[in-house]
């Protein structure tokens, strides 16, 4: 079945060729195409496209098949094209001429592009959810260990002292920023393109300001023509938010592998956690942080891919769109397992608590020595220039303390004011709204 047949039966290879996967990644959005229809079904009924018997009807019809969806007995059949083609193909086949009906109003352009929506809107509730957990467990390992002195660097060598606590909490804190990058982008999701039809909109009475309420969209993509060119625009701007968090995994992944190596071991995990050589009995390796590492680079590309898929296109729909599907589609499950994976190695990470006794970090405490001399009053480059010779003389002596005492140095971690950042970008995504619009519409 195709709902633009108009009787002529198409080649083979075409079919083949222009369906692509479609029939297959399709059905990850078969419940929200089914969310879709009951919403635009209730809105034709409130302008006197169907009778409320009809309403009633499809809604019931539509219930079924979501339920079908959510047990996992759903299919779309043999020689029917896309997942709209066969939930109108059931109602007909069920209701008669009141399926369909279902397609008033609507073009498949608007009814995959609110598929779209719908799906990564409740991703992005997952995934920040999964972002939150991890952040929480960074804070309470920075907590754990804020006491624990480690090397801080620049250029990779060694420069000032920094801490357990700094380092975790560092990746709390740009978990945070990446989540307000995600709420920036959810905000451009959260709008409804129900009514735009295939880019110009609809003679029709349409009620578009109802259907965004019945899903629980904030608001309106109120142009019908810019509401079609968010096609594309929309997975390129979701895989950059993505892109943020995952830059923020590869980078600690990094950190993780060369501090577990033998040249720093500031950290370690257990011999089950590593594999091993098949030459080396020596060996082991961090294998889990690499290919997380691997992964999470490779979705900071998407981005790029997505730009050049739509690069020179002009407005309105054009069949280049199909292909974001294949590679958009994964990129939430891919990026969820590998904070599951970061969750799960940290809970048993083992730290070095007396890393800075190797006597390569002497000098590590020089700026301390030079800021000592500051406020004692000389000037901070005269006191720079005599630890300077005082080291090259091998004079220098190592401060037994140090003070810091700015907001988030090593002694003021300031985690309280990091944890409500986090809380107040969580709050402004109001999940719930969306949530419970959704609950209500399958009553």
């Amino acid at each position: 079945m195709k709902l633009w047949n108009k009787g002529v039966t198409l080649a083979k290879e075409i079919e083949q060729f222009t369906i692509g996967k479609d029939r297959d990644l399709d059905l990850i959005l078969a419940q929200y195409d089914v969310l879709g229809s009951i919403a635009h079904a209730r809105m034709l009924q409130s302008v006197g496209l169907l009778d409320q018997k009809e309403l009633k009807a499809l809604h019931n019809e539509l219930k079924i098949i979501y339920q079908q969806i959510k047990a996992g007995s759903f299919q779309i059949d043999a020689g029917v094209e896309d997942i709209h083609s066969q939930i109108e193909l059931l109602l007909t086949e069920r209701l008669g001429e009141v399926g369909k009906k279902i397609h008033t109003g609507r073009s498949r352009n608007d009814q995959v592009l609110l598929d779209i929506k719908l799906y990564v809107r409740s991703e992005i509730k997952n995934l920040v959810l999964k972002v939150q957990h991890f952040f929480e467990q960074l804070l309470s390992l920075s907590e754990s260990h804020k006491e624990i002195l480690m090397p801080g660097y620049t250029h990779l060598q060694i420069a000032m002292p920094s801490s357990i606590g700094l380092w975790f909490a560092a990746y709390a804190e740009s978990l945070v920023d990446d989540l307000i990058v995600m709420l920036a982008v959810y905000r451009i999701v959260n709008k409804n393109p129900l009514g735009s039809a295939a880019g110009y909109g609809s003679s029709l009475p349409l009620n578009r300001q109802l259907t965004a309420q019945l899903l629980g969209f904030e608001t309106l993509n109120f142009n019908v023509m810019y509401a079609q060119m968010t096609r594309g625009k929309i997975e390129k701007l979701v895989s950059t938010a993505i892109a943020s968090i995952a830059a923020t995994l590869a980078k600690m992944c990094m950190d993780i592998c060369l501090f577990t190596g033998q040249n720093f071991a500031f950290f370690s995990f257990p011999e089950q956690y590593t594999t091993g050589s098949s030459i080396m009995p020596h060996k082991n390796n961090p294998d889990v942080f690499e290919l997380i590492r691997a992964k999470c680079n490779r979705l900071q590309a998407l981005p790029n891919e997505i730009q050049l898929i739509l690069t020179n296109l002009p407005s309105g729909y054009h069949r280049d769109f199909q292909l974001l599907k294949e590679n958009f589609f994964v990129v939430f499950k891919e990026l969820t397992s590998c904070i599951d994976m970061m969750i799960y190695m940290l809970k048993d990470i083992q730290i070095n608590k007396t890393i800075l006794n190797d006597p390569k970090y002497k000098y590590i405490k020089s700026v301390e020595a030079v800021n000592q001399l500051v406020m004692q009053g000389i000037p901070f480059r005269n006191a720079y220039q005599k630890i300077a010779q005082n080291i090259k003389n091998g004079e220098y002596q190592t401060p037994l303390d140090i003070q810091y005492t700015h907001e988030g140095s090593i002694g003021n971690l300031s985690n309280d004011k990091i944890q409500e950042e986090m809380k107040n970008v969580i709050k402004q995504f109001d999940f719930d709204k969306a949530e419970i619009a959704l609950s209500r519409l399958l009553e």
